[in-house]
């Protein structure tokens, strides 16, 4: 069975739609994780549509689903001349840490994120590109 796949980049006029898929995509992976104060803190502070706007509005924004976007991403900054690309990633999502890893990742650094009012750290990790 092939599945078939057409992907288009968002638009401010998609952002009802691609809030609907990031509360849902962010809630089913890390609702296990979390509690659900701070599920919901979070939602209704990263999601909402002033700064889902805000994000399709900035030119250096891009999507992304899994490997093949991630192929996308790689090839969207090799275009712009890009020597690097850098992501963070929760330190506790393990599957994400060993996919980044397996695509030429590596961890340089980490920061502070909040899920509501809990501190949780974000692995900070580089991948340089062979241009």
């Amino acid at each position: 069975m092939s599945v078939m796949m057409h992907i288009k980049k968002c638009i401010l006029e998609d952002v009802y739609d691609l809030q609907d898929v990031s509360y849902k995509t962010f809630y089913e992976t890390f609702k296990d994780q979390n509690s659900q104060e701070n599920m919901t803190a979070y939602l209704e502070k990263a999601f909402t549509i002033e700064q889902l706007e805000k994000e399709l509005s900035n030119t250096s924004s891009q999507q992304g689903l899994g490997k093949h976007l991630f192929n996308k991403a790689v090839e969207i900054a090799t275009t712009f001349n890009k020597k690097k690309i850098w992501l963070g990633v929760w330190e506790k999502n393990k599957n994400a840490i060993a996919f980044y890893k397996k695509q030429g990742f590596v961890q340089i650094g980490s920061h502070s994120f909040y899920m509501g009012d809990e501190e949780q750290i974000d692995l900070i990790m580089v991948k340089t590109l062979f241009l």
